[in-house]
């Protein structure tokens, strides 16, 4: 089992900037894809971008050149960097851990509220 710990929401203005972290614990081998989903109210919960174990990344088309995933290996977390943040963005932002063993296993973080203030 893999656990994941979500930490960095809060409220923000409008134009702001956020730092979300994710810190994944338990059994941690063969993690392949780690990422952000986000969920507004009444929507449907939608891929925010995404961090392999050996580097690259992707990411949404709408958050691309404001929003930047990364890994820091010392703390054994992921970040994802929010910046010139919009209102419709409110939301709960889940992290999420594939790992591949005997097939793909997908773990979620409890999220964290995201709320952006006109």
């Amino acid at each position: 089992q893999v656990q994941l710990v979500e930490s960095g929401g809060g409220l923000v203005q409008a134009g702001g900037s956020l730092r979300l972290s994710c810190a994944p614990s338990g059994s941690l081998h063969s993690l392949n894809v780690m990422g952000w989903y986000r969920q507004a109210a009444g929507k449907e919960r939608e891929l925010v971008a995404t961090i392999t174990s050996g580097g690259p990344t992707n990411s949404a088309d709408f958050v691309k050149g404001r929003f930047t995933i990364t890994t820091d290996n010392a703390k054994n977390k992921i970040n994802l960097q929010m910046n010139s943040l919009e209102p419709g963005e409110t939301g709960v932002y889940y992290c999420y851990a594939d790992q591949l063993c005997g097939g793909t296993h997908t773990f979620w973080g409890q999220g964290t509220r995201v709320t952006v203030s006109t």
